[in-house]
């Protein structure tokens, strides 16, 4: 940040006897120690201010992120669903609703799972190669040690799932959601993730080796000691990801941005960086190609020096009467570094006291249209009662998700510290008000 404060010219201080020169240095080096007791203070009590703030630093609306599915409160207890506990249920006709139920160890290969909702459910050991999992939801799962091998998992929902040392070895999972999901030590090997959303997944120790990771979002995602040699990372939002003592040998992050990236300790021997604009090596090791963006480095200080003399040597003057000059600079600098913190600690305060006031403002208006929803929904149910309706499959499905999206509002308004957190809560508004539409435009029977 660039201070408003305009740079003072130095003017050369003129020739000073020996006593005024000692009294000089001595009124200088007080100044010097105020000044720097005033920036200590200051400084100690910044970082609570940028703490404040940080806590509303995702204070701008992102419907594309939160359109990409609901992230809800766990909606039930996980083993409270269904008892399939070591089953093969590779014959078995299985219900649409899964939720939170227990299938440790069971064998489902080759068994279609296609828009199953498994939210919460226990698959811990279960078998799932081939298994066709297109947009099904497996939100806050149990998905450890579970073997996917050769999985469709298009588009399917598994944000703040565990799946540490999970198998997805040659899995299809393009555009599939892991957010905020465990992913330690899991097994990704030529596994296809296109377009797959890693948002804060932690994938430490994780087998990436010719993974597919091409225009994935992995924003603070964690791929420190990954296994990511060859992997495949075109075009891929890396924004402050981890990729500490990772394998990135020959990877490929042509066009990604890695603005924040931390690649210390990694090996980028061969790594391709075509194309990639504000990438931070310190601390890496091997010799990336392809390094044709902007990238980041050390600074170096040069130290000029004096024209050479007649003799071809170098002769360094020194000012006869430095001391003034030297405590002249000093001050100058103190007080154009507590200029500096001052105008720093002004400026977060104001960036908090506005984003505090849009975090109110959204707040409002989301709990509105949850208290609106609510209504909604007591008024349909009173209808339904009522008169006699009795909803078909579909309607009750609708009905379901109506409920579960208004509850999963609830819960997120009731805990929102941020506006992304509206958003959020927003979303699940929105998916309620669709369910419930489509409930009353849809067919219902009549009384039975």
């Amino acid at each position: 940040m660039r201070s408003s404060i305009p740079p003072r010219a130095v003017h050369p201080v003129p020739p000073a006897d020996p006593a005024g020169v000692v009294a000089a240095s001595r009124r200088a080096g007080w100044i010097v120690a105020l000044l720097a007791l005033g920036t200590s203070l200051v400084l100690s009590a910044l970082p609570a201010s940028a703490a404040a703030s940080a806590s509303y630093g995702r204070a701008v609306l992102r419907p594309a992120e939160a359109g990409r599915g609901l992230i809800s409160a766990r909606p039930c207890r996980a083993g409270q669903g269904a008892n399939y506990r070591g089953r093969d249920l590779r014959r078995t006709v299985l219900p649409y609703s899964l939720r939170c139920a227990d299938l440790t160890g069971a064998k489902l290969d080759q068994v279609d799972l296609t828009q199953k909702d498994m939210t919460g459910a226990i698959l811990r050991g279960a078998s799932l190669r081939e298994a066709d999992l297109t947009q099904a939801r497996l939100d806050y799962a149990d998905l450890r040690k579970a073997d996917f091998t050769e999985a469709d998992l298009g588009q399917m929902h598994a944000d703040r799932s565990d799946a540490r040392e999970a198998i997805f070895v040659d899995a299809e999972a393009g555009q599939a959601e892991f957010q905020h999901a465990k992913l330690n030590g899991a097994k990704f090997t030529r596994a296809v993730l296109t377009q797959a959303t890693l948002v804060d997944a932690v994938l430490t120790g994780a087998d990436l080796r010719n993974a597919t990771l091409g225009q994935i979002k992995a924003r603070k995602a964690d791929f420190s000691h990954a296994q990511m040699h060859e992997a495949k990372l075109g075009q891929a939002t890396l924004l402050h990801a981890k990729f500490r003592s990772a394998d990135l040998r020959e990877a490929d992050f042509t066009m990604a941005d890695v603005d924040g990236a931390d690649f210390s300790g990694a090996n980028v021997e061969s790594a391709t960086f075509t194309m990639v604009d504000d990438l931070n090596l310190d601390g890496a090791v091997g010799t990336p190609e392809g390094q044709v963006g902007r990238t980041s480095v050390p600074r170096v200080t040069r130290v000029p020096t004096t024209p050479p003399t007649a003799g071809g040597r170098v002769v360094y003057s020194r000012p006869a009467e430095s001391k003034p000059r030297i405590g002249l600079i000093m001050v100058i600098a103190g007080a154009a570094g507590l200029g500096i913190t001052l105008a720093l600690w002004g400026a977060a305060r104001r960036r908090h006291r506005r984003e505090a006031d849009v975090f109110l403002l959204a707040r409002r208006a989301v709990e509105d249209d949850v208290t609106t929803l609510g209504r909604h929904i007591d008024a349909l149910d009173l209808e339904l009662r009522s008169g006699g309706r009795l909803p078909t499959v579909t309607a009750e499905h609708d009905w379901q998700r109506a409920l579960d999206a208004y509850q999963a509002a609830r819960n997120i308004l009731s805990s929102a510290s941020g506006t992304e957190d509206l958003a959020y809560a927003a979303q699940a508004v929105h998916d309620a008000r669709s369910a419930l539409h489509r409930l009353q435009a849809g067919p219902s029977t009549g009384p039975q």
